[in-house]
């Protein structure tokens, strides 16, 4: 039998070891920045799928979760011990992080917030092993954020966001890194903030106070479709998934638009029409393309356009964003995505919510806020 622990100094946690007799089941607890853990060997034919894959959700959980706090310490020590850096897949890996953490950091400026803590849940949907201590993992990761304005510091925020990940993991130096990640990164268009004037909008920011909602019924119903069929970003209750009722249209290219049809439609407000449908698995354009959705929307009447340019141009506008409404985010010409409005803030900034990448009363701009993007801030007649 074969027992390896990892000895890194921001993870110590138990590798597990496959073999064809036997295998490494544990239990980690993480506090205090440290992790303990309780160990126990047990033959393979005496455990099943589930809690092999539990094993491999606690190591992985514990893996980003010292990620998340790198990106919270802004520590790239701490980052680069996670990863391969010596192969090039390794590297580009370490590298987009070490971005999406300066990302982070000058966003959390613009808006006058500090993030509290980051937490990450993982659901394991494949795994295999490719050699001796090398595994290829296939999961959903769910990242919950939470943050407070600085003249808000006990008041906490929440937002999470859903991803896909394929990442080789392997054991080197009795330590479990990873040696290549691919996932469908949310802040992957907008990893500067260049020209931004930071200061002057922070400051608007922090000024502004809450706001009361108040609701129709069929607002309150998008929300709550919103909510529960947001896919990776779900609570777990409603099992991260989308609606079965509707096809997925991801491998076509994009499922944002819709969902947020999806959204208008089961509000109930908004009746389906020959240019706004759908049926079985077939749907018009209009419904399921976001250059064409928000034109739809505009142009018939259920929608009107607020505001449009880049985030100095709409930023001020968009607060008069309530749920139901929705954001276009034009790229090169195009609106390549559109998310819908289905909260507001401690300081009544919009929260949207969409598919791909999954998103739960995240902040409107978040991922999107560079100076090649264009906004559309689209408010719907509910």
């Amino acid at each position: 039998m074969k027992e390896s622990k990892i000895k890194n100094k921001y993870i110590q946690g138990i590798i597990i070891s496959l073999g064809l007799t036997l295998s490494i089941g544990i239990y980690t607890h993480i506090e205090q920045d440290k992790v303990q853990t309780k160990e126990r060997l047990v033959q393979v034919n005496d455990i099943d799928t589930k809690e092999v894959n539990n094993q491999y959700k606690i190591l992985l959980e514990s893996l980003f979760d010292y990620r998340n706090k790198a990106l919270l310490e802004k520590n790239e020590g701490i980052l680069k011990q996670l990863y391969e850096t010596d192969k090039k897949f390794g590297l580009w890996a370490y590298e987009h992080e070490v971005k999406k953490m300066k990302y982070l950091e000058n966003w959390s400026n613009k808006q006058g917030v500090k993030f509290n803590d980051i937490k990450t849940k993982v659901k394991i949907k494949k795994i295999k092993q490719k050699e001796d201590d090398l595994y290829g993992i296939i999961c959903t990761v769910s990242t919950e954020y939470k943050y407070s304005y600085e003249n808000q510091k006990d008041v906490v925020n929440m937002f999470r966001i859903g991803t896909y990940h394929y990442l080789n993991v392997k054991i080197r130096d009795n330590q479990y890194i990873i040696t290549k990640e691919w996932y469908t990164d949310p802040f992957a268009d907008s990893l500067n903030l260049e020209n931004i004037k930071s200061e002057d909008i922070r400051d608007y920011i922090l000024k502004k106070e809450p706001i009361k909602l108040e609701l129709t019924p069929e607002q309150n119903k998008a929300v709550n479709y919103a909510h529960q069929y947001c896919g990776a970003a779900a609570d777990e209750e409603y099992g991260l998934k989308f609606n079965s009722s509707y096809k997925d249209f991801n491998p076509d290219g994009g499922d944002c638009a819709n969902f947020a049809s999806q959204i208008m439609f089961e509000s109930g407000r908004f009746k389906k029409n020959d240019t706004w449908n759908y049926q079985g698995n077939d749907s018009t354009k209009a419904w399921v393309n976001a250059q064409a959705f928000k034109n739809y929307i505009v142009y018939s009447g259920r929608g009107s356009l607020v505001a449009k340019g880049s985030y100095q141009d709409v930023y001020k506008e968009a607060y008069n964003l309530r749920p139901g409404d929705f954001v276009a985010y034009e790229k090169g010409g195009r609106i390549t995505h559109v998310s819908t409005v289905t909260g507001l803030d401690s300081k009544g900034y919009p929260l949207v919510t969409c598919h791909n990448s999954d998103r739960l009363l995240v902040p409107w701009d978040l991922g999107w806020s560079d100076k090649k993007i264009r906004f559309h801030i689209i408010k719907v007649h509910y």
